[in-house]
Protein backbone atom coordinates (compact mmCIF):
# COMPACT_ATOMS: atom_id res chain seq x y z
CA UNK A 1 0.00 0.00 0.00
CA UNK A 2 1.04 3.38 -0.71
CA UNK A 3 0.10 6.70 1.07
CA UNK A 4 -0.63 9.09 -1.18
CA UNK A 5 -0.03 12.77 0.01
CA UNK A 6 -0.14 15.91 -1.38
CA UNK A 7 3.37 16.49 -1.56
CA UNK A 8 3.84 13.25 -3.53
CA UNK A 9 0.92 14.06 -5.97
CA UNK A 10 2.10 17.63 -6.51
CA UNK A 11 5.47 16.24 -7.75
CA UNK A 12 3.59 13.49 -9.90
CA UNK A 13 1.55 16.26 -11.55
CA UNK A 14 4.20 18.34 -11.76
CA UNK A 15 2.16 20.69 -9.41
CA UNK A 16 -1.05 20.87 -11.42
CA UNK A 17 0.33 21.08 -14.83
CA UNK A 18 0.75 17.61 -16.17
CA UNK A 19 -1.29 14.98 -15.60
CA UNK A 20 -2.88 11.96 -14.88
CA UNK A 21 -1.79 10.66 -11.38
CA UNK A 22 -2.14 6.96 -11.38
CA UNK A 23 -3.50 5.42 -8.23
CA UNK A 24 -2.84 1.87 -7.71
CA UNK A 25 -4.68 -0.80 -6.03
CA UNK A 26 -4.38 -0.33 -2.30
CA UNK A 27 -3.19 3.01 -2.83
CA UNK A 28 -4.59 5.51 -0.08
CA UNK A 29 -5.21 9.20 -0.99
CA UNK A 30 -4.92 11.58 2.10
CA UNK A 31 -7.86 13.92 2.18
CA UNK A 32 -5.52 16.88 1.30
CA UNK A 33 -4.03 14.83 -1.57
CA UNK A 34 -8.07 14.77 -2.91
CA UNK A 35 -8.62 18.11 -1.98
CA UNK A 36 -5.73 18.95 -4.14
CA UNK A 37 -6.50 17.04 -6.79
CA UNK A 38 -10.07 18.66 -7.05
CA UNK A 39 -9.00 21.89 -6.63
CA UNK A 40 -6.45 22.16 -9.89
CA UNK A 41 -8.69 19.48 -11.69
CA UNK A 42 -5.99 17.07 -12.04
CA UNK A 43 -7.00 13.80 -13.98
CA UNK A 44 -6.65 10.65 -11.52
CA UNK A 45 -6.23 7.10 -13.48
CA UNK A 46 -7.56 3.83 -11.90
CA UNK A 47 -5.84 1.07 -13.44
CA UNK A 48 -8.13 -2.02 -14.80
CA UNK A 49 -8.55 -3.43 -11.22
CA UNK A 50 -7.45 -0.73 -8.73
CA UNK A 51 -10.07 0.18 -6.49
CA UNK A 52 -10.67 3.87 -5.83
CA UNK A 53 -9.87 4.87 -2.43
CA UNK A 54 -13.40 7.13 -2.60
CA UNK A 55 -15.38 3.67 -3.08
CA UNK A 56 -13.24 1.60 -0.97
CA UNK A 57 -14.46 1.79 3.21
CA UNK A 58 -11.42 -0.07 4.00
CA UNK A 59 -9.28 2.41 1.77
CA UNK A 60 -11.68 5.37 4.04
CA UNK A 61 -10.86 4.02 6.83
CA UNK A 62 -6.98 3.48 6.48
CA UNK A 63 -6.69 7.24 5.29
CA UNK A 64 -8.31 8.97 8.12
CA UNK A 65 -5.89 6.76 10.37
CA UNK A 66 -3.04 7.33 8.01
CA UNK A 67 -3.64 11.04 7.77
CA UNK A 68 -5.52 12.62 11.02
CA UNK A 69 -7.24 15.13 10.13
CA UNK A 70 -9.41 16.45 7.33
CA UNK A 71 -8.34 20.15 7.44
CA UNK A 72 -6.08 22.32 9.27
CA UNK A 73 -5.72 26.04 10.25
CA UNK A 74 -3.50 28.74 10.60
CA UNK A 75 -4.48 28.67 14.42
CA UNK A 76 -3.63 25.32 14.81
CA UNK A 77 -6.88 24.02 14.80
CA UNK A 78 -7.82 20.11 13.15
CA UNK A 79 -10.80 20.04 11.69
CA UNK A 80 -12.97 17.21 9.84
CA UNK A 81 -15.52 19.44 8.16
CA UNK A 82 -14.86 22.82 6.67
CA UNK A 83 -17.29 25.60 8.27
CA UNK A 84 -19.16 27.86 5.62
CA UNK A 85 -17.39 31.09 7.02
CA UNK A 86 -13.89 29.30 6.27
CA UNK A 87 -12.18 28.53 2.77
CA UNK A 88 -8.91 27.12 1.22
CA UNK A 89 -5.99 29.24 1.46
CA UNK A 90 -3.74 26.28 -0.20
CA UNK A 91 -4.34 22.52 0.07
CA UNK A 92 -5.73 21.58 2.97
CA UNK A 93 -5.16 24.65 5.21
CA UNK A 94 -8.41 26.77 5.95
CA UNK A 95 -8.83 30.38 6.43
CA UNK A 96 -11.65 32.74 7.36
CA UNK A 97 -13.08 34.55 4.20
CA UNK A 98 -11.98 37.46 5.20
CA UNK A 99 -8.12 36.41 5.21
CA UNK A 100 -6.22 39.31 2.94
CA UNK A 101 -5.20 36.56 0.65
CA UNK A 102 -8.33 35.40 0.26
CA UNK A 103 -9.61 39.19 -0.43
CA UNK A 104 -6.82 39.73 -3.01
CA UNK A 105 -8.13 36.34 -4.86
CA UNK A 106 -11.85 38.16 -4.51
CA UNK A 107 -10.01 41.32 -6.34
CA UNK A 108 -8.40 39.13 -9.10
CA UNK A 109 -11.89 38.08 -9.61
CA UNK A 110 -13.25 41.38 -9.85
CA UNK A 111 -10.57 42.60 -12.20
CA UNK A 112 -10.86 39.74 -14.71
CA UNK A 113 -14.66 41.22 -14.47
CA UNK A 114 -14.16 44.65 -15.26
CA UNK A 115 -11.65 43.92 -18.63
CA UNK A 116 -14.16 41.88 -19.64
CA UNK A 117 -16.60 44.75 -19.34
CA UNK A 118 -14.06 46.78 -20.72
CA UNK A 119 -13.63 44.82 -24.00
CA UNK A 120 -17.07 44.76 -24.36
CA UNK A 121 -16.96 48.67 -24.60
CA UNK A 122 -13.67 49.61 -26.51
CA UNK A 123 -15.16 47.09 -29.04
CA UNK A 124 -18.65 48.36 -29.52
CA UNK A 125 -16.77 51.90 -30.06
CA UNK A 126 -14.65 49.83 -33.24
CA UNK A 127 -11.38 49.82 -31.36
CA UNK A 128 -10.47 46.19 -31.80
CA UNK A 129 -6.95 46.41 -31.69
CA UNK A 130 -7.40 47.76 -28.04
CA UNK A 131 -10.07 44.89 -27.42
CA UNK A 132 -7.37 42.48 -28.70
CA UNK A 133 -4.40 43.53 -26.12
CA UNK A 134 -7.49 43.77 -22.99
CA UNK A 135 -7.68 40.35 -23.79
CA UNK A 136 -3.60 39.54 -23.65
CA UNK A 137 -4.09 41.71 -20.58
CA UNK A 138 -7.19 39.40 -19.62
CA UNK A 139 -4.94 36.10 -19.73
CA UNK A 140 -1.91 37.88 -18.01
CA UNK A 141 -4.51 38.13 -14.55
CA UNK A 142 -5.93 34.97 -14.91
CA UNK A 143 -2.37 33.57 -13.91
CA UNK A 144 -2.27 35.67 -10.35
CA UNK A 145 -4.16 33.22 -8.52
CA UNK A 146 -1.72 30.37 -9.27
CA UNK A 147 0.99 32.50 -8.77
CA UNK A 148 -0.60 33.00 -5.25
CA UNK A 149 -1.67 29.64 -4.41
CA UNK A 150 1.42 27.40 -6.38
CA UNK A 151 3.69 30.08 -5.39
CA UNK A 152 5.22 30.68 -8.90
CA UNK A 153 7.15 34.02 -9.93
CA UNK A 154 5.68 36.38 -11.95
CA UNK A 155 8.24 37.36 -13.81
CA UNK A 156 9.47 40.52 -16.09
CA UNK A 157 6.13 42.15 -16.81
CA UNK A 158 6.22 41.64 -21.21
CA UNK A 159 2.73 43.51 -22.28
CA UNK A 160 0.96 44.80 -25.55
CA UNK A 161 4.49 44.66 -26.88
CA UNK A 162 5.97 46.71 -24.28
CA UNK A 163 9.17 45.78 -21.71
CA UNK A 164 9.28 46.49 -18.23
CA UNK A 165 11.11 49.34 -18.50
CA UNK A 166 9.30 50.84 -21.51
CA UNK A 167 6.05 50.19 -19.34
CA UNK A 168 7.03 52.89 -16.50
CA UNK A 169 8.95 54.88 -18.97
CA UNK A 170 6.28 55.02 -21.51
CA UNK A 171 3.55 56.01 -18.50
CA UNK A 172 5.84 58.57 -16.63
CA UNK A 173 6.16 60.47 -20.11
CA UNK A 174 3.88 60.37 -22.60
CA UNK A 175 4.31 63.57 -24.36
CA UNK A 176 7.63 62.32 -25.08
CA UNK A 177 6.40 59.23 -26.33
CA UNK A 178 3.10 59.27 -28.04
CA UNK A 179 2.50 63.46 -28.37
CA UNK A 180 0.02 63.61 -25.37
CA UNK A 181 0.42 64.77 -22.05
CA UNK A 182 -1.11 63.98 -19.00
CA UNK A 183 -4.99 64.65 -18.74
CA UNK A 184 -7.69 64.88 -16.52
CA UNK A 185 -10.61 62.47 -17.48
CA UNK A 186 -13.59 64.08 -18.38
CA UNK A 187 -17.10 62.52 -19.57
CA UNK A 188 -16.55 64.30 -22.74
CA UNK A 189 -13.43 61.77 -23.46
CA UNK A 190 -15.85 59.09 -24.50
CA UNK A 191 -16.55 55.68 -23.17
CA UNK A 192 -13.80 53.69 -23.91
CA UNK A 193 -11.25 56.05 -22.36
CA UNK A 194 -14.09 55.95 -19.18
CA UNK A 195 -13.72 52.50 -19.22
CA UNK A 196 -10.28 51.80 -19.72
CA UNK A 197 -9.68 54.46 -16.63
CA UNK A 198 -12.45 52.75 -14.70
CA UNK A 199 -10.02 49.42 -15.16
CA UNK A 200 -7.19 51.25 -14.17
CA UNK A 201 -8.52 52.29 -10.43
CA UNK A 202 -9.59 48.86 -10.34
CA UNK A 203 -5.83 47.65 -11.16
CA UNK A 204 -5.19 49.84 -8.15
CA UNK A 205 -7.46 49.00 -5.86
CA UNK A 206 -6.12 45.58 -6.42
CA UNK A 207 -2.41 46.41 -6.17
CA UNK A 208 -3.46 47.80 -2.91
CA UNK A 209 -5.28 44.33 -2.01
CA UNK A 210 -2.22 42.38 -2.54
CA UNK A 211 0.17 44.75 -0.40
CA UNK A 212 -2.16 44.28 2.66
CA UNK A 213 -2.34 39.89 1.86
CA UNK A 214 1.45 40.06 1.38
CA UNK A 215 2.83 42.48 3.75
CA UNK A 216 4.10 41.54 7.56
CA UNK A 217 3.57 43.62 10.50
CA UNK A 218 6.44 45.45 10.07
CA UNK A 219 5.02 46.52 6.23
CA UNK A 220 7.82 44.23 4.60
CA UNK A 221 6.46 42.65 1.59
CA UNK A 222 6.86 38.26 0.72
CA UNK A 223 5.26 38.70 -2.87
CA UNK A 224 6.75 41.67 -4.21
CA UNK A 225 7.22 40.10 -7.67
CA UNK A 226 2.99 40.22 -7.50
CA UNK A 227 3.18 44.18 -6.34
CA UNK A 228 4.91 45.14 -8.96
CA UNK A 229 3.07 42.75 -11.43
CA UNK A 230 0.23 44.57 -10.62
CA UNK A 231 2.03 48.47 -10.71
CA UNK A 232 3.55 47.69 -14.32
CA UNK A 233 -0.21 46.70 -15.21
CA UNK A 234 -1.87 50.37 -13.94
CA UNK A 235 1.04 51.64 -16.21
CA UNK A 236 0.01 49.79 -18.76
CA UNK A 237 -3.66 50.92 -18.60
CA UNK A 238 -2.21 54.78 -18.20
CA UNK A 239 -0.55 53.88 -21.63
CA UNK A 240 -3.65 52.67 -23.04
CA UNK A 241 -5.81 55.67 -22.62
CA UNK A 242 -2.95 58.47 -23.68
CA UNK A 243 -3.29 56.42 -26.61
CA UNK A 244 -6.95 56.62 -27.17
CA UNK A 245 -6.57 60.51 -26.31
CA UNK A 246 -4.00 61.21 -28.92
CA UNK A 247 -5.81 59.15 -31.53
CA UNK A 248 -3.04 56.27 -32.07
CA UNK A 249 -5.48 53.40 -31.96
CA UNK A 250 -7.44 52.82 -35.07
CA UNK A 251 -10.75 52.52 -35.65
CA UNK A 252 -12.01 49.44 -36.76
CA UNK A 253 -15.55 47.86 -38.42
CA UNK A 254 -16.11 44.56 -36.22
Amino acid sequence: MALLTEDLVRQMSNNGTRGPVVVNRNDVLTPSARSYLLEHRVEVVYPQGAVSTQQSAEGAKQTAAAAGPKYTTLFGAALQEKPEHMTHLKGNILVFKDHPRIAFRGFIDLLEADIMQSQLVVREAGYQSLCAELEEVLSFVRRFIRFDVLDEAVGEVHLCGYTPDQLREYSHYPERHFGQPHFMVSVNDGKAILAVNKLRTVVRQTELAAYKAFRDENGAVSRNDIILGLNRLSSLMWIMMIKLKAGKYPKESR
